[in-house]
């Protein structure tokens, strides 16, 4: 134990030794009139992969990058160093005799981590490297900091997730991911542009957090002097912009939630919603299914993608089942078959499934469904005709009013996708609302209230309309195969290292 304590002692005084040193080399930089924080542009003509790309018809010519210096290999009179940029690296070739006597003498007390540019000729070496023969380094930024060892790489993920800056220069597959973040969200958008969807922004800051059965997070608006939550859903004011006429509205935006974290669930997360008017759920479900696939073919290339052990093809038909039969397929159990609240609960009890007193018999079917059902729902499937109880926003099935016109989209037993038939029947939302009041005065904290302005456009009418909303974050983890919702989050909810 004192051996370790003693090993500790000393790697840290070496760590504040380094890093005085850094302080010294910028210090007498600056006393030398070379201060590099004083240096306001570089003008980059190409990055590391259009160099090497393009190395037939650049070779012998003049290019200038720019980037970190990753490694560094002094040798006498000439050195070598690796620069990385935001495409990837290259090596740079720097020689006492090209660059000059004062700067070969600067850049041999250049460190890893400082971010300099290069101008010179591309070449290849004898071991066929393409390379950049340097004419000239310019230091643009002096690192004040270690970066982690090389071969180990940054692999503490809590230092991951808290300086993700740190670990974008460490982790090149870490980069890439949230590359494809942007292609996903980009596609997401010319996807929808193409159908005739028109992008709008709605309110984060609302008197009434309603459209999801979550807790809020409750802030106070000063100017105003009221209290106000942030939302939690995109929903009742996009349909809002249906009652008023657009037709086809869509928003991508983050939503906040007052919940716990797991590998799937951040507090506050980015949510894609739309709203299509004159269609319904089977519209949705037919809009959902081809929009997924042609995400996986825009950014994966192909429609069979692998997460984890799992090869999960979106290029079939999805599957389509009701709760019901679902159920009924991965339990045996027929709630068609059960009269009431009271018998659902029995069986309930018989199968060890937990309800609380106020649950009805569509809250135990759902309970059921989570329990018995999702675990199996790997391949794409869309399960259907959610109880009326567990969907305060939807539309009744006509022949069967128990249940209602939703679809939840599942892939890899994820819950991917929430869509509806979007009820418009202001008589019936008001009774829906109501019922959800009494669930909150019962203990149910993720109830919602009645919005009296929503109700009052649904009044004003609302047309038939479809709408589908989904996590982004979620949808990112599937294509990129990450294992957690943090590892595609640039910034993380983290609890503060003082606490």
């Amino acid at each position: 134990m004192a051996e370790a304590q003693n090993a500790n002692v000393a790697k840290e005084q070496d760590l504040n030794q380094l890093l005085k040193v850094r302080r010294e080399k910028l210090a007498t930089l600056q006393e030398n009139g070379k201060d590099p924080f004083q240096i306001t542009k570089y003008d980059v003509t190409h990055h590391s992969m259009e160099v090497k790309n393009n190395f037939e018809e650049l070779e012998g010519k003049t290019v200038r990058v720019a980037g970190r210096i990753m490694s560094k290999r002094v040798m006498g009179k000439a050195s070598f160093c690796n620069v990385q940029d935001l495409q990837g690296n290259i090596q740079s070739y720097v020689a006492r005799d090209s660059i000059g006597e004062e700067s070969y003498a600067d850049f041999k007390k250049y460190d890893v981590g400082d971010i300099v540019g290069i101008e010179g000729e591309v070449f290849k070496t004898k071991t066929e490297e393409i390379s950049i023969h340097a004419s000239k380094v310019t230091l643009l930024s002096k690192s004040l900091q270690i970066l982690p060892e090389k071969f180990h790489g940054l692999t503490n993920t809590d230092i991951r997730y808290r300086q993700r800056y740190t670990d974008l220069i460490m982790n090149a597959d870490v980069k890439e991911t949230f590359i494809k973040r942007s292609k996903i969200i980009s596609n997401i958008r010319k996807y929808l542009d193409e159908k005739g969807f028109m992008e709008v922004e709605t309110p984060m800051l609302v008197a009434n957090a309603g459209g999801a059965s979550a807790r809020p997070f409750e802030t106070h608006y000063n100017a105003l002097d009221e209290d106000v939550k942030l939302r939690i859903s995109l929903e009742l004011y996009l349909k809002r912009l249906i009652v008023g006429g657009m037709e086809r509205v869509y928003e991508i935006g983050r939503v906040f939630r007052n919940e716990g974290l797991d590998t799937r669930h951040n507090p506050e997360f980015t949510l894609m919603e739309l709203y299509q008017a004159y269609t319904d759920y089977y519209g949705m479900m037919d809009l959902t299914e081809d929009m997924f696939r042609y995400l996986a073919k825009e950014v994966c290339g192909t429609t069979e993608i692998t997460y984890g052990e799992h090869t999960i093809d979106l290029g079939k038909p999805f599957e389509r089942l009701t709760m019901l039969d679902a159920v009924k397929k991965y339990t045996g159990v027929d709630f068609d078959q059960i009269a009431d609240t009271a018998e659902a609960k029995k069986i309930a009890d018989e199968k060890g499934v937990h309800y609380e007193e106020r649950h009805t018999k569509g809250d135990i079917l759902n309970l059921f469904f989570e329990e018995f059902v999702e675990e199996h729902l790997i391949q794409p499937t869309f399960i259907m005709d959610h109880p009326v109880e567990v969907s305060p926003l939807t539309k009744r099935k006509p022949d069967k009013p128990d249940y209602v016109e939703r679809f939840e989209l599942f892939i890899n037993t994820w819950e991917m996708c929430n869509a509806y038939s979007e009820l418009n029947d202001p008589i019936d939302q008001r009774e829906r609302f109501k019922a959800q009041e009494a669930a909150l005065a019962a203990g149910d904290e993720e109830a919602n209230t009645t919005d009296e302005d929503f109700m009052n456009a649904l009044e004003i009418g609302m047309p038939p309309t479809g709408g589908i909303g989904y996590g982004i974050d979620r949808l990112v983890m599937l294509l990129t195969n990450s294992p957690a919702i943090r590892d595609v989050l640039l910034f993380p909810t983290m609890k503060s290292l003082d606490k």
